[in-house]
């Protein structure tokens, strides 16, 4: 479940990045190519967040659909399954435009900063 990782890399980014503050939401945007499941980073985002800067947060998901362009051909196509190819016409020669994303986009933060007993694992503060 390389879920798991990812989530905490993103509790890692967010934590920094808070400087103390609680973090209400974190948005992400995850490319298909990635392949993660939302469901099982939501999981284990869930499992990581007890007592540090993030607890409660909301983890917004947000997908990035797979899009190349073919080299033979130029056409810009969705990529929706392995192999990548090109709709036009076939060919694997595609370079990936979109869909390998793994990003933490925004956070939302809260005025306040926490005490130094609520910031937990993860935080660099």
């Amino acid at each position: 479940m390389h879920e798991l990782s990812i989530a905490q890399a993103i509790l890692d980014v967010a934590s920094h990045h808070a400087r103390g503050r609680r973090v209400a939401k974190v948005e992400v945007r995850v490319g298909h190519l990635r392949q993660v499941v939302p469901d099982s980073l939501d999981f284990a985002f869930s499992l990581l967040t007890p007592d540090t800067a993030l607890e409660g947060c909301r983890l917004e998901i947000t997908p990035v659909p797979a899009v190349g362009r073919c080299r033979a051909c130029g056409a810009e196509s969705p990529l929706e399954c392995f192999p990548l190819s090109c709709l036009r016409c076939g060919g694997f020669d595609v370079h990936v435009l979109a869909g390998e994303e793994l990003l933490v986009d925004a956070l939302e933060l809260e005025e306040e900063p926490l005490t130094n007993e609520r910031v937990g694992h993860g935080s660099h503060v």
